[in-house]
């Protein structure tokens, strides 16, 4: 048998930069590069590696572990789970900053390698720099802290576990139902250590990616199901986009007469003008999707997971005789809510339905078709209101909004993670392409935003990205700014400032406290505590500080004129805009479970458990 003599670390380069991965005929690498920052835990090893025999596996240095992370699960979204980022870091804080990152990925169902260094498998130089002992075992390192947020967890203590190592990890990666992050720590002696691997082992892997179809039974039953609705609704997450279903969503709904609602990752599934397309649903949902779900009497669901936004904490379908059938690659998915699963492929599953309602001549009721045009139009025409400007009005988040939409083209991406922005940008934002919105909230990790953009322009540098980031996620993680720099991969970054965590001061303050701790001030030397003047923070001249080109806009006309001038830059540009502190964008008709304290002496709190429990009443158990 043939072999070649690799360090550990020059085997995990060679072998990863040898995977490849093909769907529908098109095959393509499966890990476009690596992301990584060097300690004493990983330099000598992977760093060895990667300068010698990496030349197919480019290099990124970003500034953050944790931004790192990000910026490849961001690629990985982009690319549809087919293409993605291996991240390395030393042990210790290196390690452990990705944990965080780890979670996003995985809550997301997006795939990421992890490589952080560990401690020495042979223990002889013990307690090696960043090493946490632990009492009750030898064999415990802060990594073993990744095994509860990855899909797949390893450690390797001698050469040769990669041969049974990285196939288990790219199997996982590239599983549609259960990816996620994948951890595989390395020992820095061991990263060392030489080993015949076989010629086999290194070179090159196609890995096909099949769409699952389901069985003729079950595109039966889901047909009857939706012959016996008089209200049907489709559902529609990230899985419709991973899955490249969007033209074929589209075509479906017009078809057969069924109206689409989305969740967070499915937004931009189907474009928002189009007919059939009613908007987000849930907690910060539409008020046409919301109205449409209350009264639903068949939701199918499409790749999606039925998050507590989703379903508006279990409160959004009302119809008494609501049924729920579902599908989705993942079976776990597919069964929730009590849902007929169909396990399949969002794009096959919904052609394999279409064949099947066609042959039957199927087709919602016109007066259905009526209703959801004139549902649409109505909240067509609050959005347009909300989002445009008044004259002498301070501008407010929803017009900032409206206003970056307006200067973006259809391709272009708009990025956002945490805080009240995500749900305003749910009901404003107008989506025409697939990739058009890219908005992290399975996990709503703050900081996610600026280095999540970063990704998606290193998966797709014809498209402008536009950064939406509130202030106090801004203050999290900016340092991305200069990785783009550094990368020549423009962004456009804005920074709405409304001085603090304004959408938790708000949730704070609808639950009966007043404001407490949520916003950027000083402290007060008569309280004692956070609620002295604001902090005045010049987010314009920390941008130029990093060598970006700043800009600062205090009303709608110079928002435009910063966002016009950014486009025609070549290098990321920050824009500091000043809204309302106060003015945010109403719910409609939807609810969200955040409980309230059932014993307090204020009668805000009092009157708040009141509400709560009465909403409470609304709240249903399906299975």
């Amino acid at each position: 048998m043939a072999t070649r003599r690799l360090t550990m670390a020059q085997a995990i380069v060679t072998f990863l930069q040898n995977q490849y991965v093909e769907r529908d005929g098109v095959e393509q690498r499966l890990f476009a590069g690596m992301l990584g920052i060097f300690g004493h835990g990983n330099v000598s090893g992977m760093g060895q590696a990667l300068e010698e025999l990496g030349d197919d596996l480019p290099f990124v240095r970003p500034q953050n572990e944790q931004a790192m992370v990000h910026s490849a699960i961001a690629y990985a979204r982009m690319k549809n789970r087919l293409q993605m980022y291996a991240c390395t870091s030393s042990v210790g804080p290196g390690a452990t900053n990705m944990i965080t990152g780890a979670a996003t990925a995985t809550v997301n169902r997006l795939p990421v390698l992890l490589l952080p260094g560990d401690t020495f498998a042979s223990r002889l130089p013990h307690p090696v720099l960043q090493q946490l002992e632990y009492v009750l075992g030898q064999d415990v390192s802060v990594n073993d802290c990744f095994r509860p947020v990855s899909k797949y967890w390893d450690r390797i203590n001698r050469p040769e576990q990669l041969l049974s190592a990285l196939p288990e990890a790219v199997r996982v990666l590239t599983d549609q139902a259960e990816t996620g992050a994948v951890t595989i720590a390395m020992p820095e002696d061991v990263q060392t250590e030489a080993y015949d691997y076989p010629e086999s082992f290194v070179e090159k892997q196609v890995r096909r990616i099949v769409r699952g179809i389901a069985s003729a039974s079950e595109i039966q039953r889901l047909a009857d199901l939706l012959a016996e609705s008089k209200r049907p609704l489709i559902v529609a997450g990230g899985g419709v986009i991973y899955s490249e279903a969007s033209e074929t969503l589209s075509l479906f709904a017009e078809r057969f007469g069924i109206p689409v609602v989305n969740s967070q990752a499915g937004s931009g599934a189907i474009p928002w003008s189009h007919q059939w397309n009613a908007g987000a649903v849930g907690s910060n949902g539409a008020l046409a999707a919301n109205r449409l779900a209350a009264s639903a009497d068949l939701v199918l669901a499409i790749g999606t997971r039925f998050s507590d936004f989703t379903t508006a904490s279990h409160a959004a379908f009302q119809n008494p005789d609501v049924t729920f059938a579902s599908i989705n690659v993942c079976a776990m998915d597919a069964h929730k809510l009590g849902s007929f699963p169909v396990i399949a492929d969002a794009r096959a599953g919904i052609e394999q339905l279409s064949e099947v309602l066609a042959a039957r001549n199927y087709a919602s009721a016109a007066a259905y078709g009526d209703e959801v045009e004139q549902l649409k139009a109505e909240w067509d025409a609050i959005t347009t209101e909300i989002r445009t400007p008044v004259a002498g009005e301070t501008l407010k988040q929803g017009q900032a909004i409206g206003i970056v939409n307006e200067a973006s083209e259809p391709t272009d991406v708009v990025v956002c993670a945490a805080g009240g922005m995500p749900g305003d940008l749910l009901k404003l934002w107008r989506p025409l392409d697939p990739k058009a919105y890219h908005v992290e909230y399975g996990y709503s990790c703050m900081g996610y935003e600026i280095a999540g953009a970063l990704g998606v322009k290193m998966a797709d540098p014809s498209r402008e990205v536009f950064v939406m980031v509130g202030d106090g996620s801004y203050l999290m993680m900016h340092t991305e700014i200069v990785t783009s720099l550094q990368e020549d991969r423009k962004l456009i970054v804005v920074v709405v400032d409304n001085s603090g965590f304004q959408c938790i001061r708000g949730l704070q303050e609808s639950t009966g406290s007043p404001s407490f701790g949520n916003e950027l001030r000083y402290r007060s030397d008569a309280t004692g505590r956070l609620d002295g003047d604001y902090i005045p923070i010049d987010f314009a001249a920390n941008a130029e500080s990093y060598g970006a080109i700043a800009y600062t806009a205090a009303n709608a006309e110079e928002l435009r004129a910063a966002l016009q001038s950014a486009r025609s830059n070549n290098r990321t540009s920050v824009i500091h805009v000043y809204v309302d502190k106060r003015i945010t964008v109403p719910g409609f008709e939807s609810w969200w479970d955040v409980p309230v304290a059932e014993v307090s002496d204020r009668p805000g709190v009092q009157k708040a458990l009141a509400d709560y429990e009465k909403n409470r009443e609304e709240q249903r158990y399906f299975g």
